[in-house]
């Protein structure tokens, strides 16, 4: 079977001995592009439909023209994206006051002081931490379910005070966020709105709510819930796979749901019954975002974590190894192509989520209320699977795929620490020439732009080339490590003076911020950047890529960019080509309003030029 390329060779080299069907073949077979789909101009709203607009049929039945269709489509995929990311913080949210009121552990502690400050909850002396989770919750989801008209209250207090006034001068700041997502719906529906600039700034604001509470607000609780991120060297790839032990697989985004089990694997009551049944114990093999939130949370949960495998696209190749049996899912990124080769390989899934269930796994919706019961049954699974399994299985795990000295842990606040708790030797060595500016290649990936990975690597070893310190989070972190770009030895990679940068402080030049959450992290950095700097975010030499953007979330995080005022870089355009108007606000007009625009380039030197041209311009401006 013809498969496609891979950034990762070795993950390739293993994907074509094992004549398993997964996305790397698939996406062979369904080359042939819908022209009308590319370009968003497919209309299928009404059964007087599907309508797609052409030059000889300018309009739909209803009359409705390029320019509406394409909004609608747009605007209603970036509020199914934003809904997904509101969905995970309510849902923390709710973990973080069950657990207070429960008094359970708090690995964060002292970010719980930190983040009830930031959030500006009045807290006395005699209140304990318990009671400070639960307000915190508490005022997050009072603010999830605001109405539209009702501003939500955290927006200022997140938000960098400049883009807080740009956004009020142009009526984006956002109301409840769950009600701007079902008006955004609404909005959407048969013969409403067909006005193309008001769809384009509903999806800034749902962008905004999004970054805000989607990304920012859900790694700030699972810090408190699962401890803070520190920074350390990590082994990734296949090779942390270890078949003595029950391997539990990880997929999703929800870290907090696992806060219980990663406890209870590791009692000495879980140790005897693995030992039971022929196993030295348990571990969490991580996949997907959630398994990278795992892995930047390491120091947390050593005994148990074995370590990150990959992205979306490792899912499958990681079943085939054998070595796997239990999937546990909990959200998006468990692909459709993991249900029949979890059933060839004899490995049960349980699904945690009410809203995420697949095919032919086992349903069993999580509740921090129930979390001690959830978590034995799938010890009591998992082990059952093990048993079942192991001696009808070969086990086949290619212990040469990945590498053992990643660094990870990193966070806005563990970053800052590092350079001696200040912004200043950054901005220092930004000034000096050392570093030229910042990028942060995050997002989705995609097995269609020259391959799986293959455009985020080559624009990130591009990016470094010329000096640019890369920062990444989500599945691209989980490819750029594979490949050894967040090893200390990729320094060699560099351009001669963020080599001698990297060299100097043993870093590598792609730094590992986790999961797609983790964006939420990078916005807080250019934040607090900005604001060491008195200027504005649109003024930082940084710039922003999603070059293999996969789905909606990722633009409803694309519209977080375009709103905090940032260049975006895509390989392939979000389905908006054949609206004129749409493709001019987006790529043009929006840079005098927010100072953010869409930069579409399909080549990978062509778009590290571009990118490297913007922070040179942005380094010219400051007088750098």
């Amino acid at each position: 079977m013809t498969i496609c390329k891979s950034a990762d060779q070795k993950l390739e080299q293993y994907i074509a001995t094992k004549g398993e069907e997964t996305s790397f073949h698939r996406v062979e077979a369904q080359k042939a592009k819908c022209s009308y789909g590319l370009q968003g101009v497919c209309c299928k709203l009404c059964s007087n439909g599907p309508c797609k607009i052409t030059k000889a049929s300018p309009r739909g039945v209803c009359g409705a023209t390029a320019d509406t269709i394409v909004a609608r489509n747009f605007l209603r995929s970036v509020a199914a994206g934003s809904a997904c990311y509101i969905h995970i913080i309510e849902k923390t949210a709710k973990n973080l006051i069950t657990l207070g009121e429960q008094e359970k552990t708090l690995r964060g502690a002292s970010k719980l002081h930190e983040l009830a400050a930031l959030l500006n909850l009045n807290i006395s002396e005699k209140t304990t931490n318990h009671q400070i989770a639960v307000q915190v919750g508490q005022k997050i989801l009072a603010d999830l379910y605001k109405a539209r008209e009702e501003k939500m209250e955290l927006v200022a207090p997140l938000a960098h005070p400049q883009r807080y006034d740009k956004w009020q001068e142009l009526n984006i700041v956002p109301g409840g966020a769950k009600a701007e997502v079902f008006d955004a719906i609404v909005k959407t529906s048969t013969n409403l709105n067909s006005d193309p600039i008001d769809m384009l700034l509903h999806a800034l604001s749902l962008g905004i709510s999004t970054g805000l509470y989607g990304l920012t607000l859900t790694n700030l609780v699972n810090d408190v819930i699962m401890g803070e991120p520190v920074i350390r060297q990590a082994s990734v790839g296949f090779k942390v796979v270890d078949e003595n032990y029950i391997n539990i697989m990880i997929t999703g985004h929800q870290h907090s749901m696992l806060a219980d089990l990663q406890d209870r694997l590791t009692s000495p009551e879980a140790l005897t019954q693995a030992q039971e049944v022929g196993a030295q114990g348990f571990k969490i093999i991580g996949s997907t975002c959630v398994g990278q939130d795992l892995q930047v949370r390491g120091e947390h949960c050593k005994e148990v974590f074995a370590g990150h495998t990959g992205n979306n696209f490792t899912s499958e190749p990681l079943i085939t190894t054998g070595a796997i049996d239990l999937l546990l899912s909990e959200f998006n990124c468990t692909v459709p192509g993991l249900e029949p080769l979890v059933e060839k390989y004899k490995v049960k899934q349980i699904c945690l989520d009410d809203v995420a269930k697949t095919a032919n796994a086992i349903h069993n919706p999580f509740t921090m209320e129930k979390a001690a019961t959830i978590s034995e049954y799938i010890m009591e699974q998992a082990i059952k699977s093990y048993k079942e399994r192991r001696s009808q299985i070969t086990i086949d795990i290619p212990k040469d795929h990945g590498y053992d000295d990643v660094v990870t842990g990193l966070s806005e606040k563990s970053l800052r620490q590092f350079l001696g708790n200040s912004w200043q030797p950054l901005i220092e060595l930004i000034a000096a020439g050392k570093i030229k500016g910042l990028a942060a290649v995050v997002g989705c990936s995609n097995v269609t732009n020259l391959g799986h990975d293959v455009f985020t690597v080559g624009l990130t070893e591009e990016l470094i080339k010329n000096d640019i310190l890369v920062l990444s989070a989500g599945c691209s972190s989980g490819g750029l490590e594979n490949v050894g770009l967040m090893s200390p030895s990729a320094a060699a990679k560099a351009g001669a003076n963020l080599r001698e940068v990297c060299e100097s402080l043993g870093i590598p030049p792609v730094l590992n911020f986790g999961p797609c959450l983790a964006i939420g992290r990078l916005e807080m950095i250019a934040l607090e950047l900005a604001e060491a700097l008195n200027i504005d975010i649109p003024q930082l030499p940084l710039v922003l890529s999603a070059p293999q953007w996969l789905e909606e979330q990722a633009l409803a995080d694309g519209a977080f960019g375009l709103a905090l005022g940032l260049p975006l870089h895509l390989a392939s355009p979000p389905f908006i080509t054949g609206s004129d108007t749409v493709t001019k606000v987006l790529t043009e007009d929006l840079k005098s309003l927010t100072g953010g625009y869409v930069i579409v380039e399909g080549n990978i030197e062509s778009a590290g030029a571009k990118l490297n041209a913007i922070i040179e311009e942005r380094r010219t401006a400051l007088g750098l």
